[in-house]
C-alpha cells in the first residue's frame, strides 16, 4: 500500500472514546487513515485485547479523555507501510505497539507517563490502521497467533517486569497471585518455567480448577477463606510466600503483608478495590521485606520477554475472543470479572 494511496483515499474503522457525564462512551467510526511520517510505520491492527485499565480511562479514573481518543492500548498486527526514513521494519513483518511509545530502554522516567497509548491524548490500538514511530514496535513470536501476541503489552510484560526484572524470581521460590485475569495467569505461567510454585487466589471453585490445570501448586477460595493469609501461611509450612504480584490493592494490601515471607517481595500493580493508602508498613521493615511499583515495561524488557516465551513454549491464556463490531460487549465481560485469562477483539 503506497503512501501516495493512503494520503488519497484510504479509511479505516475505529473505535473512539467521547467524554460523557461520569466517563465516555465508545463510538464506532470511519474516519481517514492516518499516514506515516518519516519516522513512523503503519500497522494494520489484527487483534487488540484489554486490560482493567482500560476500564479505568473510560470511566475517567486515571485522569481526562481527549474526544475521539482511540482505546485500548495492547495490540498486534503486520506492517503495511513505513516511512522514508525507517530501517527496521518491513512490509508484512509482524508487530506489537510497546504499551509507552517513548520507554524502549533503560529505567521508567515519569516524562514517559503521557506517551502510553490509549489513555489521556494518545492513541490507542482499536483501529485497523495505526502510526506507531520505528522504535516502539517489537517483533512478536512467530509461534504465537495475533491475538495470542495481542495480549502481550501490558499483562505479560507487567508480570514479566514483576518477577523477573525486579523481583528475580527463581527455582524454589513460591508465588501468590491474586485472581486469574492476565497479569495473574501470565504470572503463574513465568514462575512455572523457572521451577518456583504458584498459589493462586479465586472466588470461583471454576478457576482454581484451571488455574491448577495450568499449573498452580494450590488455590484458596478467597471468600471461602477470608483470612487467607493464614491460609497461604499454612500451605507454606508458615513462612509465607517469597514474591505477591498485588493485584487487589488497598482491601487486600495489609492481607499481603501477612502472607510476605522474610526478605519477601511484593510487587504493587493492581487497584481492583480502589485508590489510596491504608496499610501500617512497620511489618514490611520487621521482615525486611521489598515492594517494588510496576508499570508495564520497555520495549527491551519485552524482546526479553518474548523470547523467554519462546524458550519455554509459554501461550498466552485467552478466554473469549470478540469480532470488531462486539467492543461493547467485550468491555461488558471485562467488567463483569467473569473472565479466565484474557479478553481480545479480533479486527
Amino acid at each position: 500500500m503506497s503512501r501516495a494511496a493512503l494520503s488519497s483515499s484510504a479509511t479505516r474503522r475505529a473505535y473512539q472514546l467521547v467524554p460523557t457525564d461520569g466517563g465516555s462512551r465508545l463510538d464506532r467510526v470511519e474516519d481517514a487513515a492516518p499516514v506515516p511520517g518519516p519516522g513512523d510505520v503503519l500497522v494494520r491492527v489484527e487483534a487488540a485485547s484489554l486490560n482493567y485499565r482500560d476500564l479505568l480511562v473510560r470511566r475517567g479514573q486515571l485522569g481526562p479523555v481527549r474526544a475521539g481518543l482511540v482505546s485500548l492500548s495492547d495490540g498486534a498486527g503486520r506492517v503495511v507501510a513505513t516511512g522514508r526514513s525507517v530501517t527496521r521494519w518491513r512490509e508484512g513483518d509482524r508487530v506489537a505497539p510497546i504499551f509507552y511509545r517513548n520507554w524502549v530502554t533503560g529505567p521508567y522516567r515519569e516524562a514517559y507517563g503521557p506517551s502510553a497509548l490509549g489513555g489521556g491524548d494518545t492513541d490507542g490500538v482499536l483501529a485497523e490502521l495505526i502510526t506507531v514511530p520505528e522504535a516502539s514496535l517489537v517483533r512478536i513470536p512467530d509461534a504465537l497467533s495475533a491475538e495470542e501476541a495481542a495480549t502481550l503489552p501490558c499483562a505479560a510484560l507487567t508480570a514479566w517486569q514483576a518477577l523477573m526484572v525486579r523481583g528475580g524470581i527463581a527455582a524454589g521460590d513460591t508465588l501468590l497471585v491474586q485472581g486469574t485475569g492476565g497479569v495473574a495467569l501470565f504470572g503463574l505461567q513465568i514462575a512455572n518455567a523457572v521451577g518456583a510454585r504458584t498459589i493462586v487466589l479465586s472466588s470461583s471453585d471454576e478457576k482454581r480448577e484451571r488455574a491448577e490445570a495450568l499449573g498452580a501448586f494450590a488455590t484458596v477460595n478467597y471468600r471461602g477463606m477470608p483470612d487467607w493469609d493464614v491460609a497461604v501461611r499454612e500451605l507454606t509450612g508458615g513462612l509465607g510466600v517469597s514474591h505477591i504480584l498485588e493485584l487487589g490493592g488497598p482491601d487486600t494490601f495489609d492481607r499481603s503483608l501477612r502472607a510476605l515471607a522474610a526478605w519477601g517481595h511484593i510487587a504493587q500493580i493492581g487497584v481492583f478495590t480502589g485508590f489510596g493508602p491504608r496499610s501500617n508498613l512497620i511489618r514490611l521493615q520487621l521482615i525486611n521485606g521489598t515492594i517494588d511499583g510496576i508499570n508495564v515495561g520497555s520495549a527491551e524488557q519485552f524482546e526479553a520477554m518474548n523470547a523467554f516465551l519462546v524458550e519455554h513454549r509459554i501461550r498466552p491464556v485467552i478466554d473469549r475472543s470478540f469480532a470488531f463490531d462486539e467492543a461493547e460487549a467485550a468491555y461488558d465481560e471485562l467488567t463483569s470479572g467473569r473472565h479466565f485469562g484474557k479478553l481480545v477483539i479480533r479486527l
